[in-house]
C-alpha cells in the first residue's frame, strides 16, 4: 500500500472545471481568482494544442467528451461508482482507450496486466509525476520519497528501506498489540456501563488507535490521542473526516500547494495545517538532536522508524534534515490515514458476512490467552490473511496511478488493442507528455480477472488453491493485486501495513462482535476526506457506528 501516493493523485487529478466552480465561492477574492483562473487555463490550452500537433502516440477509440469545458470529469465525479464506468469501457473500447479531460486534454488507460507491469517498472524514469502533483507534495509535505524522482528517489528508497524490512518489523510488532489492548481497556469500560453491550463510531476509534501506533512504531512519539489528548496532528484529521468541511474548505487544501496564495486565507484547515507542520518539525528536531548527541535510549525509540532512518543517515546514504522531516510527513499520512480507513473497511465487510467473521473468531480462538508472533502473524492464520487480502484487494487506499511520460515509450499489451482506425496491436507507442493512468481498483476488481464474484467479499478465493484466481495470476504485483502499487514505487511499508492489520484485527474479532444496528444490509456510503472514507448513510460526517459485543 502507497497511501501517501493518493494525496498526489488527488491534486493531479483536479480538473479545470473544480478550479472555476470554487473561484465563484471565494466571493472577496473572486476577480483575483477568475483571472488567475484563466491565465491558467489558457496557458494549459495552448500547451494542448501544440503538443496534439506533435502528438505520435498511437490514437485510441473512447469516450466522448460531453464538454470542451469539463470533458468528462463531472461525469466521473457524479459516478456512484467510478470503477463501473471503466469496466464499461474496458468491455467497449477494450484494454486501452482513451478519456477526454477539460479543455481538450486527455489520458490513457491501461487495463491490461503487461501493461501495466510495463507501466509500473518504468516509474520515477520514464513515468513520473505530473508538474501539479510535484508542487503540491514538496509545499504540502517536502522532498521526501513521495516527491522523489530518478536517482533521487532510488537514494531516498535505499536509505529507508531498512527502518521496513521485515526484521524491523518484526520488533515494531509488540506496539501494533499495545495500541490495541488500550482500545479494548477503552471499550471494555464502555460495555460495563452499558449492559455488556454498546453502540460505538468504529472508524473515529481506528483513527486514534492507528494514530498512537504510528506515533510509537515510526517516530517513537505518544500521541496519546487514545486517551483523548488534543493536539494538532488529531485536530487536522479529525476535521477532515467531520461533516464541516464544504466546498471550498477542499478546494483550499487540494489547491493550496499549487497556488500558494490560497494557503493565506484563514480557513480552519489552513490553521491546523500550520499548527501540524509546526508540530511535526519539532518532533523531527528532537529526534535529530537525540542523535546528534548520541543520548538516543529507550524502547520506543530505538524501535522506531525514524529513529532507525537517524541513525541510518550518518552512513554514505545520508539524508539531509529537511529530507528526514518529509519523510516524517508522508510516515504520518501513510501511517495513520489509509490504515485506518483499511481497519474500517475491513469491520464493514466482516458486519455485512457475520458468518465469515465468525469463521475468523474461530480461527483466532486457538490462540487463547497469548498473541501471535510476527511470525505466525504471517503464515500461520490463512483465514485472517485470506481476510486482509480481500479487504485490501476490493478497497485499495489509491485508486488510480496517473503518470505522464518524459520521453517516447512502446507499452507491449497481452491482448489486442483495437486503434481508432479499427487495426489491431498488442503494443500502444507514448508520445513524451502523454497522461498515462492506471486503474488499480479496475484491475483488483474487475471480472474478467477475478470472476462472477469479482465485487464481492470472498475471502475463501484465496484458500481454494488458485483456483478462483487464475486469470488474475496475470497481474503483476503483490499477490496479484496492485493495492500496493508495483515497481520502483512500491509500498515501502507492505509489511508494516500488514502485520500492523492482522494485529489489530486479531485483537478486535477476538475479543468482540461487531454488526450494524439496521443489519448487515446497511448502506456505505463514501464520505470526502484526505482520502474518501466509508460512513453509513445519513450519517453526518464519515462515521460508521456498530454495535459491539463481547464475543462468547
Amino acid at each position: 500500500m502507497d497511501p501517501t501516493a493518493d494525496a498526489a493523485n488527488f491534486a493531479s487529478s483536479a480538473s479545470p472545471w473544480l478550479w472555476l466552480r470554487a473561484s465563484l465561492y471565494l466571493r472577496p477574492y473572486w476577480t483575483s481568482s477568475l483571472l488567475l483562473a484563466v491565465s491558467w487555463l489558457s496557458y494549459l490550452s495552448l500547451g494542448k494544442i501544440v503538443a496534439a500537433i506533435r502528438d505520435k502516440t498511437t490514437a485510441l477509440n473512447g469516450p466522448a467528451s460531453p464538454s470542451f469545458l469539463f470533458g468528462l470529469h463531472c461525469h466521473i465525479n457524479e459516478a456512484e461508482d467510478p470503477d463501473v464506468l471503466l469496466e464499461d469501457w474496458a468491455s467497449q473500447y477494450g484494454p486501452a482507450f482513451r478519456i477526454p479531460g477539460g479543455f481538450g486534454s486527455s489520458q490513457i488507460v491501461i487495463c491490461d496486466p503487461r501493461a501495466n507491469a510495463h507501466f509500473y517498472s518504468k516509474e520515477t524514469f520514464c513515468y513520473v509525476q505530473t508538474k501539479m502533483s510535484r508542487i503540491f507534495i514538496e509545499n504540502l509535505f517536502g522532498r521526501g520519497l513521495l516527491w522523489a524522482e530518478g536517482e533521487s528517489h532510488r537514494r531516498q528508497r535505499k536509505a529507508l528501506s531498512p527502518a521496513f524490512s521485515s526484521a524491523a518489523v518484526r520488533e515494531l510488532t509488540p506496539v501494533f498489540y499495545d495500541a490495541t489492548y488500550k482500545l479494548k481497556g477503552i471499550w471494555d469500560l464502555a460495555l460495563d456501563a452499558d449492559s455488556g453491550e454498546a453502540i460505538i463510531d468504529v472508524q473515529s476509534w481506528m483513527n486514534h488507535v492507528t494514530l498512537d501506533a504510528i506515533g510509537i512504531a515510526g517516530f517513537g512519539h505518544d500521541f496519546h490521542a487514545l486517551d483523548g489528548k488534543e493536539n494538532a496532528v488529531v485536530d487536522v484529521f479529525d476535521s477532515f473526516a467531520s461533516g464541516d468541511t464544504g466546498l471550498i474548505s477542499r478546494f483550499v487544501f487540494l489547491m493550496g500547494p499549487v497556488f500558494p496564495i490560497l494557503q493565506k486565507l484563514p480557513t480552519k484547515e489552513n490553521l491546523i495545517f500550520k499548527r501540524l507542520k509546526a508540530t511535526m518539525k519539532g518532533i523531527a528536531e528532537e529526534l535529530l538532536a537525540r542523535n546528534q548527541e548520541g543520548n538516543e535510549k529507550g524502547i520506543g525509540e530505538d524501535r522506531s522508524i525514524i529513529g532507525l532512518l537517524v541513525k541510518a543517515s550518518t552512513t554514505s546514504l545520508v539524508m539531509s534534515p529537511e529530507e528526514i522531516l518529509a519523510q516524517m510527513n508522508v510516515l504520518l499520512l501513510a501511517g495513520y490515514e489509509t490504515p485506518s480507513i483499511t481497519f474500517t473497511w475491513a469491520l464493514i465487510e466482516l458486519c455485512k458476512k457475520p458468518e465469515k467473521q465468525q469463521r475468523l473468531r474461530e480461527e483466532l480462538s486457538q490462540f487463547a490467552g497469548t498473541d501471535p508472533t510476527f511470525d505466525q502473524l504471517s503464515s500461520s492464520l490463512p483465514y485472517l490473511d485470506a481476510v486482509t487480502q480481500e479487504v485490501l484487494r476490493l478497497h485499495p487506499p489509491i485508486h488510480e496511478t496517473t503518470r505522464v511520460a518524459t520521453e517516447d515509450d512502446v507499452i507491449p499489451f497481452s491482448a489486442p488493442i483495437t486503434t481508432a482506425s479499427g487495426a489491431q496491436t498488442h503494443s500502444l507507442v507514448i508520445n513524451k507528455g502523454t497522461v498515462i493512468s492506471s486503474p488499480i481498483r479496475y484491475m483488483n476488481c474487475a471480472e474478467v480477472f477475478w470472476g462472477a464474484t469479482a465485487k464481492e467479499f470472498e475471502p475463501e478465493r484465496w484458500l481454494d488453491g488458485g483456483a478462483s484466481i487464475a486469470k488474475a495470476r496475470e497481474i503483476q504485483g503483490h499477490r496479484h493485486i496492485l493495492s500496493f502499487s508495483d515497481g520502483p514505487r512500491t509500498c515501502l511499508g507492505k509489511t508494516f501495513a500488514l502485520t500492523e492489520l492482522k494485529a489489530i484485527l486479531f485483537v478486535l474479532i477476538r475479543n468482540y462482535s461487531f454488526e450494524f444496528p439496521d443489519g448487515p444490509d446497511t448502506k456505505i456510503e463514501k464520505h470526502p476526506s484526505i482520502l474518501p472514507r466509508p460512513k453509513v448513510a445519513g450519517e453526518a460526517g464519515a462515521k460508521v457506528p456498530m454495535i459491539i459485543r463481547r464475543s462468547e
